[in-house]
């Protein structure tokens, strides 16, 4: 299934299973719907099943989110105390949608968990209480923690009775973003299908000569391994190490799982040329979880304080700052939070703990697999096989469970019928519905820069709606101005609010002359270079410079006008 697909499904207000391969866009396509539901003013509970997934996706573990803890049952006295937990029942009362991600790695037992707690909670028979849950993974990932030899039939999630009673719609990704079509992509396909050919054994024996380009991370199973290769590899570099000590605050308890599941360590000791792995997603400083670097240097901040200086592989420098990776409740209030520069070492690193990344170029060591579907994860860290030296793998590495993969057939076919029976009108339809049932806003638009929320709330949103909905219904500018019972230059002005939020909307019957939008694009660059503030708080531009850089020549209303044309 394509992305636009499932994105179109997931808004119609069903409960969605969203899976497919390694690099399907599985967490892009969540963040999309994320920002969809917010925008629609819809609560969404973001949660993972594992810390460290919950801080890839800025969320939080499922098992704080509702309250079940570390239980894999709860009693009727349990419930009666969860329901005195303020911050739980606010959590679960005000979401429309729960997203529960990596859900492979929830126990089946937890998932009961859920749906019993969101149903008491919420005092509501539904599943899970009513709210839309959109579970998202591959079962071909790493498993749930369980006991020794706990057949897989009771640890799945899909096993559970709550997930028949979910009725999920199964949306399979098919699209390949991280391997693109290349061999590697085709040994990981014949890996899920279990029909690994004598070609691809070939060449992954192979892959033991590959020299990879660049710095090359180092995957091995076992904790014991990169602990020795990381400290081993730093005490070879010169120069004295420089110690960062992570600073937590908050709830205890919140605090000691988030010092456990972020990727960051607690002290971090740093010398120069230390290879050094980013493990969270900033844009805006130009990294993301995974990007590899040194440090070139230390640089000295503000405070004083010297903090690395960080040469990625692609040649960029960072400055690095700490970074922090809070714990929030429904409401953004932070319960718990970690700061720590977002680094780790990075010579080597767990497959356990590469699981989302995407590498350039890695050196693999599955010799000592223990559990199937780590060969996998490892393996689709990787862009292509030429970025991969494989040390060696063992039979347990080729291999992914036996359920999962019967599961896997069936999740394909079910998606494909999911394609074929819902219509795209009939989608768009259920959208609006979900949207209305659950007090939404169809046509959401929000003042930017509005400092006065209580104001935005209750009266400029709803007034820019309605102009809105007016334009949709094709009504002119003096028309809506009739109808509204206001100015043509206020509903301009709401016609400039519309724009910023929907910036390619189309004015084109409200359109004046070029001559006319000549003047005012030229009356508004004279005004950027002589007015030191020409926008006010709010975002909207100023008239009044306007006005005056065209000598009065132009009413208010034309300015107005006009600038919905203008290159601002």
């Amino acid at each position: 299934m394509e992305q636009a697909k499932a994105l179109e499904i997931l808004k119609s207000g069903k409960n969605v299973f969203l899976t497919g391969s390694a690099g399907t866009g599985k967490t892009h396509l969540l963040n999309e719907y994320i920002s969809y539901l917010k925008k629609h003013k819809l609560k969404v509970a973001t949660t993972a099943s594992t810390g460290i997934a919950a801080t890839h996706m800025n969320g939080q573990t499922i098992h704080s989110w509702c309250g079940i803890g570390i239980n894999d049952s709860l009693k009727t006295s349990d419930l009666k105390k969860l329901k005195e937990k303020k911050y739980v029942v606010k959590n679960v009362e005000a979401a429309h949608t729960l997203i529960i991600d990596e859900i492979s790695m929830l126990h089946q037992k937890q998932f009961e968990l859920v749906n019993k707690v969101l149903k008491y909670l919420r005092e509501s028979n539904e599943p899970f209480g009513g709210l839309q849950v959109i579970a998202s993974g591959d079962f071909f990932q790493l498993p749930p923690v369980s006991k020794e030899n706990e057949p897989s039939k009771e640890k799945f999630c899909f096993m559970a009775p709550a997930w028949v009673e979910a009725d999920f719609t199964v949306c399979y990704l098919t699209k390949q973003f991280r391997q693109k079509a290349n061999s590697l992509s085709k040994i990981l396909d014949e890996f899920r299908a279990q029909k690994v050919s004598d070609e691809s054994r070939k060449l992954l024996h192979e892959a033991r000569n590959n020299k990879p380009e660049g710095e090359v991370t180092k995957l091995y199973t076992h904790n014991i391994d990169v602990d020795r290769i990381n400290e081993e590899e730093f005490k070879k570099l010169k120069g004295q190490a420089r110690v960062f000590k992570a600073k937590t605050k908050g709830n205890e308890k919140l605090r000691e799982l988030l010092t456990k599941s972020v990727m960051a360590p607690e002290d971090l000791k740093l010398k120069k040329d230390t290879k050094v792995m980013f493990v969270k997603n900033n844009s805006e400083e130009g990294y993301v979880n995974g990007t590899l670097g040194k440090v070139f240097d230390f640089w000295e901040n503000e405070d004083g304080k010297k903090l690395p200086l960080v040469k990625t592989n692609s040649g960029r420098n960072i400055f690095v700052k700490p970074e922090i990776w809070p714990m929030e409740d429904e409401k953004g209030k932070t319960l718990a939070s970690f700061e720590q520069l977002p680094l780790r070492l990075a010579w080597a690193i767990t497959v356990h703990k590469s699981q989302g990344m995407t590498l350039d170029a890695a050196e693999i060591d599955l010799t000592k697999t223990f559990e199937v579907g780590q060969g996998y994860v490892a393996l689709s860290r990787v862009k292509e096989i030429e970025g991969l030296k494989l040390l060696g793998f063992n039979t347990t590495s080729m291999q992914v469970d036996s359920l999962a993969f019967k599961a896997d057939q069936r999740f394909q076919q079910l998606s494909k019928r999911a394609e074929q029976i819902f219509e795209e009108k009939e989608l768009a339809q259920l959208a609006k519905e979900f949207i209305k049932n659950n007090n939404g806003i169809l046509k959401p638009l929000t003042p930017k820069g509005n400092t006065n929320k209580k104001a935005t709330k209750t009266t400029k949103i709803n007034t820019y709606e309605k102009t809105h909905e007016l334009l949709e219904e094709g009504l002119s500018l003096n028309e809506i101005a009739k109808e509204r019972g206001l100015t043509e230059q206020t509903v301009l002005r709401h016609f400039l609010v519309i724009q910023m939020e929907v910036p390619d909307y189309d004015f084109s019957r409200v359109k004046p002359s070029d001559e006319l939008i000549k003047q005012i694009q030229e009356g508004l660059e004279k005004a950027k270079k002589t007015e030191e503030e020409l926008y006010s708080q709010n975002g909207h531009i100023k008239l009044a410079p306007i006005h005056k850089a065209l000598k009065g020549k132009l009413d208010y209303r034309d300015i107005e006008l006009g600038l919905l044309f203008c290159e601002k």
